[in-house]
Protein backbone atom coordinates (compact mmCIF):
# COMPACT_ATOMS: atom_id res chain seq x y z
CA UNK A 1 0.00 0.00 0.00
CA UNK A 2 0.94 3.13 -1.00
CA UNK A 3 1.67 6.46 1.40
CA UNK A 4 0.07 9.68 -0.12
CA UNK A 5 2.57 11.97 0.49
CA UNK A 6 0.78 15.31 2.49
CA UNK A 7 2.10 18.63 1.14
CA UNK A 8 1.13 21.55 3.14
CA UNK A 9 0.53 25.51 2.14
CA UNK A 10 1.97 28.03 4.51
CA UNK A 11 1.68 31.47 4.55
CA UNK A 12 1.59 34.55 6.47
CA UNK A 13 -0.60 37.19 4.85
CA UNK A 14 -1.79 40.57 5.84
CA UNK A 15 -5.50 41.77 4.44
CA UNK A 16 -5.08 45.31 2.72
CA UNK A 17 -7.40 48.34 2.81
CA UNK A 18 -11.30 47.72 2.40
CA UNK A 19 -14.62 49.98 1.49
CA UNK A 20 -15.32 49.23 4.87
CA UNK A 21 -16.86 45.47 6.23
CA UNK A 22 -15.59 42.37 3.74
CA UNK A 23 -16.56 38.61 4.51
CA UNK A 24 -12.77 36.92 5.13
CA UNK A 25 -13.54 34.47 2.83
CA UNK A 26 -14.05 36.65 -0.57
CA UNK A 27 -10.79 39.22 1.11
CA UNK A 28 -8.82 35.62 0.92
CA UNK A 29 -10.24 34.89 -2.63
CA UNK A 30 -8.69 38.17 -3.89
CA UNK A 31 -5.42 37.35 -1.97
CA UNK A 32 -5.18 34.08 -3.17
CA UNK A 33 -6.59 33.76 -6.60
CA UNK A 34 -4.98 30.25 -7.51
CA UNK A 35 -7.30 28.88 -4.97
CA UNK A 36 -11.02 28.43 -5.54
CA UNK A 37 -13.57 30.28 -2.60
CA UNK A 38 -15.32 26.73 -1.84
CA UNK A 39 -11.53 25.45 -0.92
CA UNK A 40 -10.68 28.58 1.36
CA UNK A 41 -13.55 27.92 3.41
CA UNK A 42 -12.79 24.48 3.99
CA UNK A 43 -9.51 25.70 5.33
CA UNK A 44 -11.56 28.58 7.41
CA UNK A 45 -13.98 25.81 8.74
CA UNK A 46 -11.08 23.56 9.46
CA UNK A 47 -9.16 26.14 11.81
CA UNK A 48 -6.30 26.43 9.66
CA UNK A 49 -6.33 29.90 9.09
CA UNK A 50 -6.33 31.94 11.81
CA UNK A 51 -6.77 35.76 11.72
CA UNK A 52 -5.01 37.43 14.11
CA UNK A 53 -4.20 34.51 16.05
CA UNK A 54 -7.74 33.44 16.30
CA UNK A 55 -9.72 30.92 14.38
CA UNK A 56 -12.92 32.72 12.88
CA UNK A 57 -16.19 31.65 10.55
CA UNK A 58 -15.94 32.64 6.05
CA UNK A 59 -18.66 35.09 6.91
CA UNK A 60 -16.94 37.19 9.56
CA UNK A 61 -15.85 40.81 8.62
CA UNK A 62 -12.60 41.83 8.26
CA UNK A 63 -11.70 45.92 7.78
CA UNK A 64 -7.89 45.97 6.72
CA UNK A 65 -5.12 45.53 8.55
CA UNK A 66 -5.46 41.79 10.15
CA UNK A 67 -2.54 39.21 9.93
CA UNK A 68 -3.57 35.75 8.59
CA UNK A 69 -1.99 32.82 9.10
CA UNK A 70 -2.50 29.91 7.23
CA UNK A 71 -1.52 26.25 7.61
CA UNK A 72 -3.54 24.28 5.42
CA UNK A 73 -3.48 20.46 4.21
CA UNK A 74 -3.44 20.48 0.36
CA UNK A 75 -5.93 17.81 -1.25
CA UNK A 76 -4.90 16.38 -4.42
CA UNK A 77 -6.85 17.59 -7.48
CA UNK A 78 -8.60 14.02 -7.84
CA UNK A 79 -12.04 15.12 -9.07
CA UNK A 80 -10.34 16.29 -12.49
CA UNK A 81 -9.51 12.73 -14.34
CA UNK A 82 -6.17 12.87 -16.57
CA UNK A 83 -6.36 13.15 -20.08
CA UNK A 84 -3.92 12.55 -23.23
CA UNK A 85 -4.05 15.67 -24.85
CA UNK A 86 -1.61 17.12 -26.37
CA UNK A 87 0.64 19.43 -25.00
CA UNK A 88 2.86 22.11 -26.85
CA UNK A 89 5.83 21.99 -24.27
CA UNK A 90 8.56 25.23 -24.95
CA UNK A 91 10.41 24.45 -21.86
CA UNK A 92 10.66 21.75 -18.93
CA UNK A 93 12.76 21.00 -15.92
CA UNK A 94 11.78 19.73 -12.55
CA UNK A 95 10.33 23.17 -11.14
CA UNK A 96 8.51 24.14 -14.50
CA UNK A 97 6.82 24.01 -17.40
CA UNK A 98 6.53 26.42 -20.00
CA UNK A 99 3.23 25.73 -22.45
CA UNK A 100 2.32 26.82 -25.53
CA UNK A 101 -1.31 26.88 -25.21
CA UNK A 102 -3.60 26.47 -28.58
CA UNK A 103 -6.58 29.17 -28.86
CA UNK A 104 -10.27 27.19 -27.74
CA UNK A 105 -8.37 25.11 -25.15
CA UNK A 106 -9.94 25.85 -21.84
CA UNK A 107 -7.33 26.25 -18.69
CA UNK A 108 -9.36 24.82 -15.93
CA UNK A 109 -12.59 22.71 -15.99
CA UNK A 110 -15.79 24.00 -14.86
CA UNK A 111 -19.61 23.73 -15.15
CA UNK A 112 -19.60 24.28 -18.93
CA UNK A 113 -16.51 22.14 -19.82
CA UNK A 114 -15.79 19.54 -16.79
CA UNK A 115 -12.87 18.08 -19.39
CA UNK A 116 -10.75 18.35 -21.95
CA UNK A 117 -8.94 21.35 -20.56
CA UNK A 118 -5.44 22.06 -19.96
CA UNK A 119 -5.70 21.28 -16.30
CA UNK A 120 -6.64 17.55 -17.50
CA UNK A 121 -3.65 17.08 -20.02
CA UNK A 122 -1.23 18.43 -17.41
CA UNK A 123 -2.32 15.93 -14.97
CA UNK A 124 -2.03 13.25 -17.68
CA UNK A 125 1.07 14.41 -18.42
CA UNK A 126 2.62 14.42 -14.97
CA UNK A 127 0.59 12.77 -12.65
CA UNK A 128 2.40 14.39 -9.67
CA UNK A 129 0.83 17.69 -10.46
CA UNK A 130 -2.59 16.35 -8.71
CA UNK A 131 -0.78 17.34 -5.36
CA UNK A 132 -0.66 20.85 -6.68
CA UNK A 133 -3.34 23.95 -6.42
CA UNK A 134 -4.83 23.62 -9.96
CA UNK A 135 -2.42 21.06 -10.70
CA UNK A 136 0.01 24.33 -10.68
CA UNK A 137 -1.46 26.57 -12.67
CA UNK A 138 -0.84 29.87 -11.62
CA UNK A 139 -2.46 32.01 -14.13
CA UNK A 140 -4.50 31.58 -17.16
CA UNK A 141 -5.37 32.52 -20.26
CA UNK A 142 -8.87 33.00 -21.79
CA UNK A 143 -9.97 29.80 -24.00
CA UNK A 144 -10.06 31.58 -27.06
CA UNK A 145 -6.55 33.40 -26.04
CA UNK A 146 -3.27 31.11 -27.74
CA UNK A 147 0.01 31.75 -26.05
CA UNK A 148 2.31 30.91 -23.54
CA UNK A 149 1.51 30.37 -19.81
CA UNK A 150 3.89 28.46 -17.13
CA UNK A 151 2.90 25.64 -14.90
CA UNK A 152 4.60 25.43 -11.18
CA UNK A 153 5.94 21.49 -10.76
CA UNK A 154 6.32 21.79 -7.20
CA UNK A 155 4.54 23.60 -4.27
CA UNK A 156 7.87 25.77 -3.83
CA UNK A 157 7.76 26.93 -7.10
CA UNK A 158 3.96 27.32 -6.95
CA UNK A 159 4.38 29.63 -4.21
CA UNK A 160 7.33 31.83 -6.02
CA UNK A 161 5.43 32.35 -9.50
CA UNK A 162 2.27 33.34 -7.08
CA UNK A 163 4.60 35.91 -5.45
CA UNK A 164 5.93 36.81 -8.36
CA UNK A 165 2.50 37.58 -10.05
CA UNK A 166 1.54 39.35 -7.05
CA UNK A 167 4.92 41.67 -6.93
CA UNK A 168 4.00 41.89 -10.62
CA UNK A 169 7.56 40.90 -11.82
CA UNK A 170 6.23 37.92 -14.22
CA UNK A 171 6.66 39.91 -17.96
CA UNK A 172 3.79 39.23 -20.20
CA UNK A 173 3.97 40.28 -23.81
CA UNK A 174 1.23 40.33 -26.12
CA UNK A 175 0.43 40.49 -29.65
CA UNK A 176 -3.21 41.73 -30.74
CA UNK A 177 -5.35 43.28 -33.76
CA UNK A 178 -7.82 46.34 -33.18
CA UNK A 179 -10.06 47.86 -35.03
CA UNK A 180 -9.05 51.12 -36.02
CA UNK A 181 -6.32 53.53 -35.99
CA UNK A 182 -4.08 54.07 -33.29
CA UNK A 183 -0.98 56.61 -34.05
CA UNK A 184 0.93 56.27 -31.04
CA UNK A 185 1.31 54.35 -27.73
CA UNK A 186 -0.17 54.63 -24.51
CA UNK A 187 -1.46 53.27 -20.72
CA UNK A 188 -4.91 52.32 -20.22
CA UNK A 189 -5.30 52.56 -16.60
CA UNK A 190 -8.71 51.46 -15.22
CA UNK A 191 -10.26 49.71 -12.67
CA UNK A 192 -11.48 46.38 -13.43
CA UNK A 193 -14.81 44.24 -12.21
CA UNK A 194 -17.47 42.28 -12.66
CA UNK A 195 -20.19 43.97 -14.65
CA UNK A 196 -22.93 45.62 -13.24
CA UNK A 197 -25.64 44.03 -14.86
CA UNK A 198 -24.00 40.77 -16.76
CA UNK A 199 -22.54 39.04 -14.71
CA UNK A 200 -20.06 36.68 -17.19
CA UNK A 201 -18.70 39.83 -18.51
CA UNK A 202 -16.03 42.16 -17.01
CA UNK A 203 -15.95 46.04 -16.99
CA UNK A 204 -13.99 49.37 -15.82
CA UNK A 205 -15.94 50.47 -13.11
CA UNK A 206 -15.43 52.72 -10.55
CA UNK A 207 -15.09 49.81 -7.56
CA UNK A 208 -13.30 47.42 -9.36
CA UNK A 209 -9.79 46.40 -8.83
CA UNK A 210 -6.48 48.56 -10.25
CA UNK A 211 -5.53 47.15 -13.86
CA UNK A 212 -3.17 48.83 -15.68
CA UNK A 213 -2.21 47.82 -19.74
CA UNK A 214 0.69 49.25 -21.74
CA UNK A 215 0.49 49.37 -25.28
CA UNK A 216 2.82 50.37 -28.31
CA UNK A 217 1.63 50.59 -31.84
CA UNK A 218 3.81 47.98 -34.38
CA UNK A 219 1.78 48.70 -37.53
CA UNK A 220 -0.80 50.38 -38.95
CA UNK A 221 -3.20 48.66 -41.22
CA UNK A 222 -5.92 49.44 -43.40
CA UNK A 223 -8.96 49.88 -40.65
CA UNK A 224 -7.08 48.21 -38.06
CA UNK A 225 -3.78 48.56 -35.85
CA UNK A 226 -1.50 45.94 -34.89
CA UNK A 227 -0.25 46.16 -30.99
CA UNK A 228 2.50 44.86 -28.85
CA UNK A 229 0.30 44.76 -25.31
CA UNK A 230 2.09 44.04 -21.94
CA UNK A 231 0.38 43.35 -18.84
CA UNK A 232 1.00 45.58 -15.58
CA UNK A 233 -1.79 43.69 -13.75
CA UNK A 234 -3.47 40.31 -14.23
CA UNK A 235 -7.26 41.16 -13.65
CA UNK A 236 -9.98 38.80 -16.03
CA UNK A 237 -10.38 39.39 -19.48
CA UNK A 238 -7.98 42.68 -19.22
CA UNK A 239 -6.68 43.53 -22.36
CA UNK A 240 -9.79 42.56 -24.17
CA UNK A 241 -12.19 45.04 -21.80
CA UNK A 242 -9.54 48.21 -21.90
CA UNK A 243 -8.80 48.19 -25.35
CA UNK A 244 -12.61 48.25 -25.38
CA UNK A 245 -12.78 50.92 -23.35
CA UNK A 246 -10.65 52.98 -25.41
CA UNK A 247 -12.97 52.52 -28.61
CA UNK A 248 -10.36 50.11 -30.24
CA UNK A 249 -11.47 46.34 -29.44
CA UNK A 250 -10.40 43.21 -30.32
CA UNK A 251 -11.04 41.82 -33.90
CA UNK A 252 -12.73 39.07 -33.64
CA UNK A 253 -14.15 39.60 -29.99
CA UNK A 254 -17.60 38.20 -29.76
CA UNK A 255 -17.72 39.58 -25.69
CA UNK A 256 -16.38 42.94 -25.86
CA UNK A 257 -15.92 44.11 -29.41
CA UNK A 258 -18.44 45.52 -31.90
CA UNK A 259 -19.27 44.03 -35.53
CA UNK A 260 -16.61 43.33 -38.21
CA UNK A 261 -16.18 46.72 -39.70
CA UNK A 262 -14.31 45.99 -42.80
CA UNK A 263 -12.32 49.40 -44.27
CA UNK A 264 -13.07 50.56 -47.23
CA UNK A 265 -12.29 48.98 -50.59
CA UNK A 266 -11.87 45.50 -49.15
CA UNK A 267 -11.81 42.79 -51.21
CA UNK A 268 -14.86 40.15 -50.58
CA UNK A 269 -12.24 37.53 -49.14
CA UNK A 270 -10.90 40.15 -46.62
CA UNK A 271 -14.70 41.53 -45.44
CA UNK A 272 -15.06 37.28 -44.86
CA UNK A 273 -11.78 37.06 -43.31
CA UNK A 274 -12.71 39.94 -41.07
CA UNK A 275 -16.43 38.75 -40.51
CA UNK A 276 -15.78 35.14 -39.81
CA UNK A 277 -12.30 35.67 -37.68
CA UNK A 278 -13.38 32.55 -34.95
CA UNK A 279 -12.02 34.53 -32.12
CA UNK A 280 -10.45 37.24 -30.70
CA UNK A 281 -7.69 38.03 -32.22
CA UNK A 282 -4.71 37.98 -29.21
CA UNK A 283 -1.65 36.03 -28.56
CA UNK A 284 0.25 35.82 -25.87
CA UNK A 285 3.77 35.75 -27.58
CA UNK A 286 6.51 36.28 -24.74
CA UNK A 287 6.99 35.99 -21.06
CA UNK A 288 9.62 36.07 -18.48
CA UNK A 289 10.28 35.61 -14.78
CA UNK A 290 12.74 34.82 -12.03
CA UNK A 291 13.25 31.21 -11.86
CA UNK A 292 11.90 29.85 -9.01
CA UNK A 293 15.08 27.75 -7.56
CA UNK A 294 17.81 28.82 -9.28
CA UNK A 295 17.00 32.76 -8.86
CA UNK A 296 17.97 33.61 -12.56
CA UNK A 297 16.21 35.57 -15.09
CA UNK A 298 14.32 33.32 -17.74
CA UNK A 299 12.19 34.23 -21.31
CA UNK A 300 10.56 32.54 -23.59
CA UNK A 301 9.18 33.37 -26.83
CA UNK A 302 6.45 31.86 -29.67
CA UNK A 303 5.90 32.54 -33.48
CA UNK A 304 2.54 34.65 -34.07
CA UNK A 305 -0.59 32.03 -34.00
CA UNK A 306 -1.26 31.02 -37.87
CA UNK A 307 -4.70 32.00 -37.91
CA UNK A 308 -3.67 36.14 -36.36
CA UNK A 309 -0.17 36.02 -38.81
CA UNK A 310 -2.73 34.94 -42.15
CA UNK A 311 -5.40 37.65 -41.35
CA UNK A 312 -2.13 40.15 -41.15
CA UNK A 313 -0.46 39.09 -44.13
CA UNK A 314 -3.99 40.06 -45.81
CA UNK A 315 -4.35 43.09 -44.74
CA UNK A 316 -0.84 43.76 -45.73
CA UNK A 317 -1.49 42.82 -49.08
CA UNK A 318 -4.55 44.95 -49.60
CA UNK A 319 -2.91 47.45 -48.12
CA UNK A 320 0.09 46.89 -50.70
CA UNK A 321 -2.65 47.74 -53.24
CA UNK A 322 -3.39 51.29 -52.13
CA UNK A 323 -6.86 50.04 -50.05
CA UNK A 324 -7.44 53.01 -47.62
CA UNK A 325 -6.12 53.31 -44.45
CA UNK A 326 -9.53 54.98 -42.94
Amino acid sequence: MTTRQVLYLRRELRIGPTDGSERLDRALARLLPEFSRSCIQRWIEAGQILVDGRPCRSRDPVFGGESISITAELTPVDEHRPQAITLNIVYEDPHLLVIHKPAGLVVHPAAGNPDGTLQNALLHHDPALATLPRAGIVHRLDKETSGLMVVARTLEAHCALVEQLRQRLVYREYRALVQGALVAGGRIEAPIGRHPTQRTRMAVVSHGRPAVTHYRVLESLPGHTFLAVRLETGRTHQIRVHLAHIHHPLVGDQTYGARPRPPRGASPQLIAALQHFPRQALHAIRLGLIHPQRGREMQWEIPLAADLAALLDLLRREQAHGMADA
